[in-house]
């Protein structure tokens, strides 16, 4: 009998406590809409009184109050516990906002991919509609795609292709949130990681794949497998041929067969080489040049240290700079794409590197 007076008293305790509860300003509450006027609108917050929206709120909650009605009850955010005359001034559009950036960290937990519209454009990336908010959807975060082929090497170019996008619609994951600072940002390539993942298990590092030559840019070329459409991988320029090339455009046109070789798949992405899969010409070189052997070659780049000439073979030698005095100098006597005599002053195949002087 004694225990349970004890357990009634307990609860009796608990019941007052929670009566004493009061309100704190921030927090989001369940109200009843009373009656409307031109100046405020009224709720009933039960045992905590009488709220109003009124003022700015009021008009930032236009559109809210014209979908509910007198007994419809709604989410406010209590924003003032002491207003005039005694009512608890609230914010339904904040409410509303705060409502959507929980739906949001939510949407981050779950990985779960939900569909954004694009908005607007900046050189960093997009600028997604997600939920109502505002969102950033860089352009290292967008799916092969629509990454633009051009934006290394070329930003204005890159600009003008992301801006086609705007008005797209497409899924996203959410992978930054933070309401304090309206950061949020989502990511069109994590939404394809999940499922490349799975296609790229089928593939190991050394494989060679039968590929179209999807995209090119200043730092090489995107090429799409075969036979998984869904896969495409990256050509960086220096895997594309033994010799130094200005330009994927030299060797490879859009849509082109490409057979290629698997160096690395990390993180959902997979590396690709042609280089890898053409004979070496450093390899025999040491029976095609020896120090002091005139040769013949054209000129093919200038460079900060001096000149990149072709020689036979698929063999590439540097003059230096120093052999002239300077830039000017130099292209006095060299011209891009001539041909001219130069002697071989040394040649170290281990480190590919033939240093050319002018025959005198």
């Amino acid at each position: 009998m004694e225990d349970k007076n004890s357990k009634t008293a307990l609860l009796q305790v608990i019941k007052d406590e929670l009566s004493n509860v009061r309100l704190r300003d921030g927090e989001i509450v369940e109200v009843e809409l009373i009656k409307k006027t031109p100046r405020g609108v009224f709720f009933d917050l039960g045992k905590f009184g009488t709220g109003i929206v009124y003022g700015a709120e009021l008009s930032n909650a236009r559109e809210i109050l014209k979908k509910i009605n007198p007994g419809d009850r709604i989410s406010a955010r209590i924003e003032n516990i002491d207003g005039e005359g005694g009512y608890i001034e609230l914010s339904l559009a904040e409410a509303s906002k705060q409502k959507v950036w929980q739906q949001v960290q939510e949407l981050q937990e779950s990985g779960e991919i939900v569909k954004v519209k694009v908005t607007g454009s900046n050189p960093s990336g997009l600028i997604v509609d997600l939920l109502g908010l505002k969102a950033f959807l860089p352009m290292s975060q967008l799916s092969p795609d629509h990454y633009p082929k051009t934006a290394e090497g070329d930003q204005q170019k890159g600009m003008d292709e992301i801006k086609n996008l705007i008005g797209q619609e497409f899924g996203v994951k959410v992978i930054a949130v933070n309401p304090r600072t309206n950061k949020l940002i989502v990511s069109e390539r994590e939404m394809m990681t999940a499922n490349v993942k799975e296609l790229l298990s089928a593939y190991q590092v050394g494989q060679t794949v039968d590929g179209i030559v999807s995209g090119i840019a200043d730092f090489g070329i995107f090429v799409r497998f075969v036979d998984n459409p869904q896969i495409e991988g990256l050509v960086h320029i220096s895997e594309l041929d033994h010799r130094i090339i200005d330009s994927p455009k030299e060797l490879v046109a859009l849509d082109q067969p490409a057979k290629v070789k698997i160096i690395d798949i990390k993180e959902g992405r997979v590396f690709l080489s042609m280089k890898a899969l053409k004979d070496d010409p450093w390899q025999g070189v040491s029976e095609l040049y020896k120090a002091g052997q005139e040769v013949s070659g054209m000129v093919y780049k200038f460079n900060p240290f001096g000149a990149v000439i072709d020689l036979d073979g698929g063999i590439q030698g540097l003059i230096h700079i120093s052999e002239f005095g300077g830039t000017d100098e130099m292209k006095k006597v060299l011209v891009p794409k001539e041909s001219k005599q130069f002697v071989i002053d040394s040649i170290k195949p281990e480190e590919k590197r033939i240093i050319l002087k002018i025959k005198k």
